[in-house]
């Protein structure tokens, strides 16, 4: 029997799994049936903790490319295949883009150089 959700969502691997019961942990009440699991803990163990760390961070790609030592495209990436395994319903919500955001997000991919990004900037 496995012994923490790391093992079980290994033994599971991408298959889909049903909770059938559930026991508090003093051991007095245990609750049978069907259990539904909620969208995050779908996800396998490594993309529980990757989500986990990019809350904690509040969304900072760089922290997360410093804290996985991946790149850029590499946590974009991973983070689109989490969104579609979530399969979360999408809304569209109409943000104002900040000034100089898409030319900082081009500085960060490596599209621009420092230079044309400050020249932009300054408009």
């Amino acid at each position: 029997m496995p012994s923490d959700w790391h093992e079980l969502t290994d033994l599971t691997g991408e298959k889909p799994f049903v909770v059938t019961g559930v026991r508090l942990a003093d051991g007095r009440i245990t609750i049978s049936g069907e259990f539904e699991l909620p969208l995050l803990a779908r996800l396998r163990n490594e993309d529980q903790v990757f989500v986990g760390e990019f809350v904690r961070c509040h969304g900072s790609i760089k922290h997360m490319e410093k804290a996985f030592g991946i790149s850029y495209p590499t946590v974009k990436n991973r983070l689109n295949r989490i969104t579609d395994q979530l399969r979360l319903v999408h809304v569209e919500i109409e943000t104002p883009a900040e000034p100089g955001d898409d030319v900082l997000d081009r500085l960060e991919r490596g599209e621009i150089s420092a230079d044309e990004a400050a020249a932009r900037l300054r408009g």
